[in-house]
């Protein structure tokens, strides 16, 4: 068969069609080298290299504008260069999604979603099997019989060896870090939206991934999720059960899919992922309806949108970004106080920056319900990115002074300078505290100063004293995070009045404490917000997400639910009515 025949052959197939042809022609021989297609045109006998040239010539230039056609045999192509079937191996699924990212980026092609690129990979190198490989909780899907090609450049990115050791050792860190190379796409932002305005001003680090994978905790992976609880709920008209469980699988291969390309420093394709998971297309033409017919008929995107309006699937997706969110503040801030390189925190910081915008741009046409349970997700993760980064930076800074002889007996001098009694009589009123706990404390950060203790040393100093004062509550959960709050601003209170003392005593390390008070807040801070987690067996991104949404919500939040919940309607509407009576009466007393 000539090269001219072989493309009048391929032009009457639809693309269904052309993925069928092709897994005929060129996947089958991945097995058994050799495959005899009989159609009403003749016997033909091709083998590998034959198809893989026909294949090539077919395919267009690199920058021109492709059909869906040829951008479904470049994939093909691609797809056959790049891999093979073997028994006894096997490949991660979100390993594939993450190559396949990174070729679209190179060839600045739309990917598709992780579904339909799935889809994508059965149709081609077909008798796949699917395997969850790892302990419980650490387990990931894998494709077995597959694998990188011996000869192709991705195994820069993960040789046979690193997949075979993931599968023996799945906490091993260096399994789930893999060397990027740096290109141009990836550098630049994804194409169009709001990526690629600020896609430019992030800081691409991922070249250097292992350079900074000392500092990351890659070795952790997505907890399982738990399944949509209904709660006795009729689904909506047109929502089978089937949606929803696909609904379900779509999600979690998603949350893996960024799960990974963080771990890779690739900050710019999660809004490529966000994108394709949620459909977002600049227009309407073929070619993009073209890339999410896969999906389509997985989920269709009608479903989709009738799905993010129900009340258990808000619910449930609430809770799985909170876990994939409190997962990746583990891996790229694993230890606050653990010097971390500038270039990795100016990038995290620049990354939870772009977050919201990203993640709004994406959802253009998803309904405002469920874009309002994922912004506040963000925006909780954005913002403790920003200020666990914040506490590193200080940490950092506070260890040269806790370092420095002359600073420290300095401090201890100007320290003992302080009324303390005139401190307590002051804030007595305020925090109503006892004498007893105050001195103790004094005496206590004293004793710690003289000695001159490290930074990691204070730290445990510091998480002593919070464990003693929420002691009584240990077994109160409901008790102790009021507790813990009224904790945290006495302690705040306290350490502005001594500052203040110090202050007007013009003390010579004034400088230094007013570094070490920054820094003892924030920890503090930091170390409250995980013991009111865990009293309420949450996640601490759960527990901000909790606070942004009570802030943020307002009347406007609380006329949003009276509209969603009929029963609740006139209680919501009391409490309205009480908080605008409460503002009258403080602006008339303001007046008065």
């Amino acid at each position: 068969m000539l090269k001219e025949d072989f493309i009048q052959f391929l032009q009457p197939f639809n693309c269904v069609n052309l993925i069928s042809f092709l897994v005929i022609f060129q996947v089958e021989h991945v097995y058994s080298g050799q495959v005899q297609y009989v159609d009403g045109a003749g016997d033909a006998t091709f083998t590998t290299p034959t198809i893989t040239s026909m294949i090539s010539d077919s395919l267009p230039p690199k920058g021109s504008n492709t059909e869906p056609c040829d951008i479904l045999l470049l994939q093909v192509q691609w797809l056959c260069d790049n891999y093979e079937g073997a028994e006894g191996v096997s490949l991660p699924r979100c390993t594939l999604y993450y190559h396949y990212l990174l070729h679209c980026q190179e060839q600045k092609l739309e990917p598709v979603n992780a579904a339909s690129f799935g889809k994508l990979i059965r149709s081609v190198f077909m008798g796949l099997r699917t395997r969850r490989l790892g302990t419980r909780g650490n387990s990931k899907y894998h494709y077995y019989g597959l694998r990188i090609k011996s000869g192709s450049p991705l195994l820069r990115l993960m040789d046979e060896q690193q997949h075979m050791a993931m599968r023996q050792q799945p906490f091993s860190q260096k399994n789930r870090v893999k060397p990027v190379q740096k290109s141009q796409g990836i550098a630049n932002g994804t194409a169009g939206g709001i990526g690629q305005q600020q896609g430019s001003t992030l800081c691409d680090i991922s070249a250097q991934v292992h350079q900074y994978q000392q500092f990351l905790e890659a070795s952790k992976t997505l907890p399982d999720f738990v399944e949509i609880d209904l709660q006795d709920r009729t689904l909506p008209d047109g929502i089978l059960l089937e949606h929803l469980k696909a609904f379900q699988t779509l999600y979690r291969e998603h949350c893996e899919a960024i799960l990974d390309v963080m771990v890779n420093l690739q900050f710019t394709l999660v809004e490529t992922l966000w994108k394709s998971f949620w459909r977002f297309s600049q227009s309407n033409d073929a070619e993009s309806l073209n890339l999410h017919n896969e999906s389509e008929k997985r989920l269709p995107k009608s479903c989709l949108v009738v799905l993010c309006k129900f009340e258990p699937v808000l619910r449930w997706t609430r809770e799985c970004d909170n876990l994939l969110y409190q997962t990746l503040v583990e891996i790229l801030i694993s230890d606050v106080l653990r010097p971390i390189p500038s270039a990795l925190t100016q990038a995290i910081r620049n990354f939870a920056k772009s977050l919201e915008n990203w993640l709004t741009g994406a959802m253009m046409n998803i309904p405002e319900e469920m874009v309002r349970i994922k912004v506040v997700c963000i925006g909780s993760f954005s913002q403790t990115l920003r200020r666990y980064t914040s506490l590193n930076h200080l940490a950092q800074a506070a260890r040269a002074v806790l370092q420095n002889s002359a600073q420290i007996n300095q401090m201890l001098s100007d320290l003992n300078r302080v009324d303390f009694n005139n401190v307590q009589e002051q804030a007595s009123w305020v925090c109503q505290c006892e004498d007893r706990v105050i001195q103790r404390l004094e005496q206590d950060f004293k004793a710690t100063l003289q000695q001159q203790n490290s930074l990691e040393q204070w730290a445990t100093w510091l998480d002593g004293v919070v464990s003693q004062v929420l002691k009584p509550y240990e077994h109160n959960p409901m008790a102790l995070p009021k507790a813990a709050k009224v904790f945290l601003l006495n302690w705040s209170f306290y350490s502005s009045m001594v500052i203040r003392d110090l202050t007007l005593r013009s003390a010579a390390s004034f400088g230094s404490f007013h570094l070490i008070r920054l820094l003892y807040d924030e920890y503090m801070y930091y170390l409250i917000e995980h013991r009111v987690a865990q009293a309420k067996g949450e996640t601490p991104i759960a527990v901000m997400a909790e606070a942004l949404s009570h802030r943020d919500g307002g009347e406007e939040e609380l006329l949003f639910r009276g509209r969603k919940e009929k029963d609740g309607e006139t209680r919501v509407k009391h409490k309205l009515w009480e908080r605008r009576q409460m503002n009258v009466c403080i602006r008339v007393i303001q007046i008065e």
